[in-house]
């Protein structure tokens, strides 16, 4: 499949998609490089205007009207429309520079019109602030109150969650001078559509080709925007997976260019999202005992393998040096409970190439092409990656009898990118080398470009049949996002706010005590308190998101039993509070009424009870109000919640 290049073009090899009266596009390393900057920087600027533009108008809401589908979907049906005749004039050898930046900012073109405007009424991202959202933005807000290395939620800790997507995006929140929890939704747009642009260029670089590249970009974009949008920067890290699986092989057998890439690739990616790192990083392994195996050059191959893995290694210790420290020489009790988690998608396996649907038919055109041309190495490279990725889901399933997991059913979206990344290759393999090598005296050069053109219309109009399914298939999603109480104490559909409406003057009232957030301890269960105000938590809300040197067990085990003395010996809970091995809370949030002490005060602490779905057991404690009689708190009711605070 590999063919060669033109002497003066410095370029690696291609796909090599070749035909009579056509010229692929190849380009340099340093073109590739130039390009990716300038086509990531030129999407978060045109996606922050949008954004800004988007806010600034009156949209209804996305879960009362059916006005932002319409828009989405008339925005995505001009943007492929328009992208369609760039790629036609383009192979017909009509070579504007309009064309070529058209077909660049395609992809991150999408992100803006199937997330963006149904999100312009609301100022939350994807699922509001609910369980899973509530610690990510809990972590924002952190990541915006400081620069360093910070739990999310326990004090003087450095994170376990990797802190690269959340450090920029607070860091940018700091800036602008807005809440890290509002921050969110522009930062996850901009960050989302600038990964995007850089997937043409890469693919370019790859394939030979720009309407190629700008095809794969975009089938690849719409992909993570229906599978994994809501966690924006795994979608980021799983974007390149396909390109990496052929990048990989490029740089076990020597190029420099390619060894870079997969040093920035995998070092920069474990500072974002450690699971599908560790599946490229598996994938790199396997790829190199493939070559060892078929070549008689071991220990090149070996030697790139550890120059990849060392160096990439180097870039995770930005994020991850603080943590591994402290696991080593810190006196902790290490505990982790964050792969937990079995849900019922977990127990099967991805099957795209099986489903009947614009995606699973391009995925069967991508099965058949790995196995036809699984000669080719550069093919075989992303066959390799599909097996690694079910060998991932084999080991998620099988490691249920040690009592875990390997969150396998995270690994769906990478499978179905390699299939459909295989698909399109395919496509365009078969009509731009296939018909001129089989049957070279039937076809013509035109009337070739005549077919690439009926190609490139079939493939658009599968694009835009998936691309408008986007907004529904995040429906529950969106909807979400506009149901939920923000930060300000407002729904973005006006419908009446719920308890979270109470949250702002909650704050109010522990700082005039003297407590600032960022800096003193506060225990509650209200999840969402910690999301809108980066207080430090006495405890993670359940053991899978907590820090593992935080010794989540421990502390519920304090709170259990601060509960039980309050009620046998009252006047001794203050003394066993500021007693704790850990820094005690400045205050709690409880769920009561102050003129009832007979109810007590109510809150939840979490047990993980995995292998069970749910995997998460809360139990109800109860607080005596007497034990914070005197002068030592201040107690005070502010809608539903019963606040005390250390005086």
């Amino acid at each position: 499949m590999s063919t060669t290049v033109a002497p003066e073009t410095s370029v690696d090899p291609t796909f090599g998609l070749r035909t009579t009266g056509y010229e692929p596009d190849a380009i340099s390393a340093r073109k590739t490089l130039i390009l990716t900057l300038a086509a990531a920087f030129a999407a978060a600027v045109v996606t922050t205007l949008a954004w800004f533009v988007l806010h600034s108008i009156s949209l209804p809401a996305f879960n009362r009207s059916m006005s932002t589908r319409a828009l989405s979907t008339a925005g995505s049906f001009v943007i492929l429309g328009v992208t369609l005749v760039c790629c036609i004039g383009w192979l017909r050898g009509k070579r504007y520079w309009p064309k070529a930046v058209m077909m660049y900012i395609t992809a991150p073109a999408l992100v803006i019109t199937s997330l963006a405007i149904p999100l312009a009424a609301t100022r939350l991202w994807l699922d509001g602030i609910q369980v899973d959202q509530g610690f990510r933005t809990q972590f924002l807000s952190r990541m915006t109150e400081t620069a360093a290395n910070a739990d999310m939620s326990y004090k003087d800790l450095p994170t376990f969650y990797p802190m690269g997507w959340f450090w920029a995006g607070g860091r940018v929140a700091d800036l602008l001078g807005i809440p890290g929890w509002e921050v969110f939704q522009p930062w996850a747009l901009i960050t989302l559509a600038a990964g995007a642009a850089m997937l043409t260029p890469i693919w370019q670089k790859i394939t030979g080709s720009l309407p190629v590249a700008c095809t794969i970009a975009t089938v690849t974009t719409a992909i993570v925007l229906t599978e994994t949008p809501d966690e924006p920067y795994a979608a980021i890290v799983a974007m390149f997976f396909p390109a990496a699986a052929i990048i990989a092989r490029r740089a076990l057998l020597g190029s420099r260019n390619a060894i870079i890439f997969m040093v920035l690739y995998l070092g920069l990616s474990a500072c974002f999202y450690t699971l599908f790192t560790a599946v490229a990083a598996l994938l790199v392994v396997a790829l190199a005992g493939v070559e060892c195996v078929m070549q008689d050059r071991n220990f090149r191959v070996v030697g790139r393998l550890c120059v990849i893995g060392v160096c990439s290694m180097v870039i995770a210790l930005l994020s991850w040096a603080p943590y591994l420290y402290n696991v080593l020489f810190g006196d902790y009790e290490v505990k982790s409970t964050a792969n937990h988690f079995l849900p019922e998608e977990g127990t099967a396996y991805p099957l795209p190439f099986l489903s009947f649907s614009c995606i699973g038919i391009l995925s069967f055109i991508g099965l058949i092409f790995l196995v036809v041309r699984a000669v080719d190495k550069e093919v075989a490279s992303l066959g390799i990656a599909a097996i690694v990725c079910y060998a991932w889901s084999l080991a998620s399933m099988s490691a249920t009898l040690v009592g875990t997991s390997l969150l396998g059913f995270r690994i769906e979206v990478l499978v179905i990118e390699v299939f459909a990344t295989a698909g399109v290759i395919g496509v365009m393999d078969a009509c731009l080398v296939g018909l001129d090598y089989f049957y070279p005296a039937r076809f013509s050069p035109e009337s070739i470009r005549g077919i690439m053109a009926i190609v490139m219309v079939l493939l658009a109009g599968a694009c835009l049949a998936y691309v408008q399914q986007i907004p529904a298939e995040n429906e529950s999603h969106i909807d979400q996002a506009y149901a939920d109480t923000d930060g300000f104490g407002e729904r973005a559909d006006r419908f009446p706010p719920n308890a979270a409406k109470y949250y702002g003057e909650i704050a109010e009232l522990i700082e005039s005590h003297g407590h600032a957030p960022n800096q003193a301890v506060v225990y509650t269960d209200e999840i969402n308190f910690m999301a809108f105000h980066p207080f430090f938590g006495f405890n993670a809300f359940t053991s899978h998101y907590a820090n593992p040197l935080g010794e989540y067990d421990q502390r519920n085990d304090a709170l259990a039993a601060w509960s039980q003395l309050s009620w046998d010996h009252p006047e001794e809970l203050t003394a066993a509070i500021d007693g704790a091995k850990w820094e005690p809370p400045a205050a709690f949030i409880f769920r009561g009424d102050v003129d009832d002490p007979e109810a007590g005060f109510k809150t939840h602490i979490a047990h993980d009870i995995f292998p069970n779905e749910p995997n998460v057991r809360y139990e109800g404690i109860f607080f005596n109000p007497k034990a914070f009689e005197g002068g030592d708190w201040d107690v005070e009711q502010i809608g539903p919640f019963a606040v005390v605070v250390r005086t």
